[in-house]
């Protein structure tokens, strides 16, 4: 074989592989359209946030891998920004796709949404790039301003941050225009309310104070309301219109416990935001309320999964998309196990005492942040991959279906496995940095080496790399499944 036949053979390769993966998008509306936009980036920060996690849990057990080169700090930096960022623009790509079928009418402003998509992505791409080569230097004002905050878990430089507020604006507009052209739902007036706060909320982030205890107070409510309490509220909202078109669930069941949940968010969740003010000066009566009502978050959204599966029953438990339905059952538990039971069991300030700032908390991260969000916006994938792909049969007996199962398998049990490795850490670090030698650097020092510490962070990479595994299966499912099936999907009415 000669160079040229070579070339045009690769070319001929590169192009069966493209037509293979590609899914058609002309069978999209212009809103749907810009959804995708949001899913891919979703789905290459996921990648990401998996990848510099994987290298900061090598970096645990070998201190120098990558040393002088790429720093822990700014790889979990970058592992902590990039899950936050995917999730947020796959939550934006999820409104984005229903929003025109709830509302009647197509979307309003679809031009300046496009626009926003790629500022957006514009800013993140940038943003990342500081964060792995210009973290060196004395913090100043302009460095606060292009560099990076210094701010844990929203480092972002103040550009960025004015970036973030001006994209959720338009977003809001986006979906407050479409509704007030279209019609008006329970899900419509609940997103509405909640975008308001997601916009708002962060700008508590974007100021200082030079009392350490008012700025902690602020800086809680962009780390605990914008991301726990708007976020849970806007996953009520996907998962209510989820549950209809793929359950059939009625549509006054999952509105009324979407009711229910913005009371709870926005009546409760201000006053959980108090188990973050245990030890920052805050009056001694937030250590009572913040323990109460920070357990009482994720209750209606499970109260709506279960409350959906019991309406499902009583028509056979027909469901259109069985990948999307056991990701939803997967956050139903995620979200209570993970925000719920892990995050009310070190939350209480006789427990907090010892655990607050070892791994326990980061055990009940991992957890929270997959069941809660992560899980979700994967269910919405498959119900969104459905419909791109002519919305075709994607039941039990779909072809391949072994791939979405040991995707589904391998995510939420090597997830499950973190969390209990570095519940096995957080606790070794309570008893001995904590209760054994007082909270002295020599008590960290001791808990670091300690054997059973070390044995702990090794089991976090073994079930790091199982999720990585299980995230490189479901990109390749995503990619394929639906291809070349001729089936029509179970039709599902609202019952």
């Amino acid at each position: 074989m000669n160079a040229k036949e070579l070339c045009e053979g690769s070319r001929a390769n590169y192009a069966n592989f493209i037509t293979w993966v590609a899914l058609d998008r002309s069978n999209l509306s212009a809103g749907r359209q810009l959804s995708v936009n949001y899913f891919i980036v979703a789905v290459i920060l996921f990648f990401a946030q998996l990848l510099f996690g994987m290298i900061a849990a090598t970096q645990f057990i070998f201190p120098n891998f990558l040393y002088d080169w790429l720093d822990f700090s700014v790889n979990r930096m970058v592992h902590i920004n990039a899950m936050i960022v995917w999730m947020l623009y796959g939550f934006i790509g999820c409104v984005y796709w229903l929003l025109e079928e709830e509302s009647g009418t197509d979307i309003v402003g679809l031009k300046l949404g496009k626009l926003a998509f790629w500022v957006l992505t514009g800013a993140v791409t940038i943003v990342v790039l500081v964060y792995l080569l210009i973290q060196t230097g004395a913090g100043k004002d302009s460095s606060l301003w292009l560099i990076n905050e210094g701010r844990e878990y929203i480092e972002a430089p103040r550009w960025a941050d004015i970036g973030i507020v001006i994209v959720m604006l338009i977003f809001f507009y986006n979906v407050v225009a479409t509704f007030s052209k279209g019609k008006w739902s329970g899900i419509a007036g609940v997103l509405t309310l909640d975008l308001v706060a997601l916009a708002g909320l962060y700008v508590a982030g974007m100021f200082y104070m030079t009392n350490i205890t008012h700025e902690q107070f602020w800086w809680w409510w962009v780390i605990h309301l914008w991301v726990e309490a708007t976020w849970e509220v806007l996953v009520g909202v996907i998962m209510a219109w989820s549950l209809m078109k793929l359950l059939g669930v009625r549509r006054q069941i999952v509105t009324t416990w979407l009711y229910i949940e913005v009371a709870l968010m926005f009546g409760s969740g201000i006053l959980g935001l108090g188990h973050h003010y245990f030890w920052i000066g805050t009056p001694e009566y937030w250590l009572t309320i913040g323990g109460f009502f920070s357990a009482l978050e994720p209750i209606p959204l499970v109260a709506m999964v279960v409350h959906a599966m019991y309406d499902a029953g009583s028509h056979s438990f027909k469901n259109s998309n069985h990948p999307a339905v056991a990701w939803i059952i997967a956050q139903a538990f995620g979200n209570f196990f993970g925000a719920g039971v892990w995050g009310f069991m070190h939350t209480l300030p006789q427990i907090n005492m010892f655990t607050h700032g070892t791994q326990w908390s980061a055990s009940h991260g991992h957890l929270a942040f997959f069941g809660a969000y992560a899980t979700i916006n994967i269910a919405f994938f498959y119900l969104a991959i459905q419909h791109w792909r002519g919305d075709v049969w994607m039941n039990s007996d779909t072809a391949n279906a072994w791939r979405w199962k040991w995707a589904l398998g391998l995510l939420n049990a090597g997830v499950v496995g973190m969390t209990v490795a570095l519940l096995i850490a957080g606790y070794e670090q309570s008893f001995i940095e904590r209760a054994v030698e007082g909270s002295t650097w020599g008590g960290y020092f001791s808990a670091q080496n300690h054997p059973s510490f070390q044995s702990a962070m090794v089991w976090r990479w073994f079930f790091g790399l199982m999720t990585f595994s299980g995230l490189i299966l479901l990109i390749w499912d995503l990619l394929t499944i639906g291809k070349g099936e001729t089936r029509k999907a179970q039709e599902i009415v609202e019952h």
